[in-house]
C-alpha cells in the first residue's frame, strides 16, 4: 500500500458513529487510534453529522467513552448549519425542526428560532424528539416559500445490534414529498465542512485526511473537498458495496486499529 497521501497529512478529521463506536460498544483500539496521531504529532477534529446532540455533548460524551476531547476537538453539522444561516440568511426567522440540543446550538450561534406562527427558513435536523406538530408547521412554511436547509443526509444511524434510527435525511425524504422542496444539506457530503476547518486551523484541504465509515458522506465529503479519505469497514459499508459506489475512497481498511498501524509504521 502506498501511504504517501497519508503522510502527509496533519489533520485528520474523524467520523464517530460506526467509525469509532457503535452506541456505547468503543470498537477495539479507537482509543489508541487517537493516541497514535498525537504521538505522531498530527491533530484531530471529531466530525459528525450527527446534529441530534450539541458539539458540548460530544465533548462529553467522547470523555465519558474514554476518548481526549477538548471542545477545540469537536465540529458538527448542527454547528456548521448554524454559521451558513449566519452567513445567508441573516436574521432570517428560522423554524426548527430538531432536538432541544439543536435548537440550542443554533440560538449559541445567534440564530433567530421562529416561534411556530412565521418563517423564512426551515432549519431540518437528525430529530429524535420528532412530533407531527413540527412536520405540519414546516410542511406550512415550505408551500408558502421558506427556504429549506438541512443540517445533514444520512437516511438512517446505525445502532447497536443491527437497528437503525431514521435520520434527518428520512425526515427531509417526507417533507419533499409533502411540498415538492429539495432541501440543502449543509452536512457532510457538502464540502462547506471541511473548508470551514481548513480556513480556521490553517491546513489545505489536501493535507486533511476524512476517516470514516459512509461512503456517500465521509468519504464524498473528502472527494467533494480534495482532501485525502479513509473508509473503515467497521460500519456500514461493506467491501461488496465498493465495486457499484461511485465514491471512491483512497484507502479502505478494515477499522481504526489498522490505520494506527499504517501511521505508526509510516512516520517520517
Amino acid at each position: 500500500m502506498n501511504v504517501e497521501k497519508l503522510k502527509a497529512c496533519s489533520l485528520f478529521l474523524l467520523d464517530m458513529d460506526g467509525t469509532l463506536y457503535l452506541g456505547d460498544q468503543v470498537f477495539p483500539g479507537a482509543v489508541d487510534f487517537i493516541r497514535t496521531l498525537t504521538e505522531s504529532g498530527r491533530d484531530y477534529i471529531y466530525l459528525t453529522n450527527n446534529s441530534s446532540r450539541a458539539g458540548t455533548d460530544y465533548v462529553s460524551r467522547l470523555q465519558r467513552l474514554g476518548f481526549p476531547c477538548r471542545p477545540e476537538n469537536v465540529f458538527t453539522s448542527g454547528m456548521a448549519t448554524a454559521m451558513y444561516l449566519n452567513e445567508n440568511f441573516p436574521g432570517a426567522s428560522v423554524y426548527p425542526v430538531g432536538t432541544a440540543a439543536f435548537m440550542n446550538e443554533l440560538r449559541s450561534y445567534g440564530v433567530a428560532l421562529s416561534d411556530g406562527e412565521s418563517a423564512q427558513v426551515v432549519c431540518v435536523g437528525f430529530d429524535t424528539e420528532l412530533v407531527y406538530e413540527k412536520l405540519e408547521r414546516a410542511v406550512h412554511f415550505l408551500r408558502r416559500g421558506a427556504a429549506f436547509i438541512a443540517a445533514n443526509p444520512d437516511w438512517v444511524c446505525p445502532m447497536p445490534e443491527n437497528e437503525v434510527l431514521p435520520d434527518c435525511g428520512s425526515i427531509c425524504a417526507l417533507l419533499t414529498a409533502a411540498t415538492g422542496v429539495e432541501p440543502l444539506f449543509i452536512g457532510k457530503p457538502n464540502r462547506s465542512m471541511v473548508d470551514l476547518i481548513s480556513a480556521k486551523t490553517g491546513v489545505p484541504n489536501g493535507q486533511i485526511c476524512c476517516v470514516g465509515d459512509r461512503l456517500y458522506t465521509d468519504i464524498a465529503v473528502a472527494v467533494n473537498a480534495g482532501a485525502v479519505s479513509v473508509l473503515v469497514l467497521s460500519g456500514e459499508t461493506t467491501r461488496e458495496m465498493l465495486p457499484q459506489s461511485s465514491v471512491k475512497p483512497d484507502y479502505v481498511l478494515a477499522d481504526v486499529m489498522e490505520l494506527a498501524s499504517v501511521l505508526g509504521n509510516s512516520q517520517s
